[in-house]
């Protein structure tokens, strides 16, 4: 007999209902450490190389190549403008951490996604980077995200599934960073 997965997003329900299931009888498989090499390379470019990472209680060997992401800055800000800026990568994490959240969990809901795009925005002031002004924030005063749906769903309801996003919670709730210097 053949049969066809039960898909729907582009989501396999079935499976996504299985790892939800195995999940619940197995707390500690929920637990992931995401992993990035970064090394700077010039100025304001630097590569960032990510293969590895732990989850589902055991360290996934399963990429076979190793994925590289570059950062610099535009030349108005000294950079040579070789690839997007760091919060330009932002913006894409959280665009596409929102997007898949709301797009898995309307599939767990059997609510059809027929098209997303959307565009975001983060406004900064270099007075809080250029150390100028303490009082302004180093980094964005605040992200726009607009999210463009073709759905029967309501924008209340896609919001809701939008905002399961890890990235989404990442930067709305203040994450703690260590940062330890080894002196070479």
């Amino acid at each position: 007999m053949i049969t066809t997965a039960n898909v729907k997003n582009g989501v396999n329900v079935d499976q996504l209902v299985e790892t939800i299931g195995a999940v619940q009888q197995n707390p500690e498989l929920a637990k992931f450490e995401f992993r990035s090499k970064n090394e700077w390379i010039n100025g304001g470019h630097c590569v960032s190389n990510i293969k590895g990472f732990y989850g589902v209680g055991q360290e996934d060997t399963s990429r076979e190549e190793t994925f590289t992401m570059e950062c610099d800055h535009p030349n108005v800000l000294l950079g040579n403008d070789l690839a997007p800026t760091p919060p330009e990568v932002v913006l894409h994490a959280l665009g596409s951490c929102l997007t898949a959240a709301m797009t898995y969990h309307a599939a767990a809901n059997g609510i059809d996604i027929e098209s997303a795009s959307s565009t975001l925005e983060g406004g900064c002031d270099l007075h809080g980077f250029l150390g100028l002004d303490p009082e302004v924030r180093m980094g964005f005063d605040g992200i726009k995200f607009k999210l463009n749906v073709k759905s029967d769903a309501s924008a209340e309801q896609l919001e809701n599934l939008a905002k399961f996003s890890p990235v989404f919670d990442m930067i709305s709730n203040p994450t703690p960073v260590s940062i330890e210097i080894v002196k070479q």
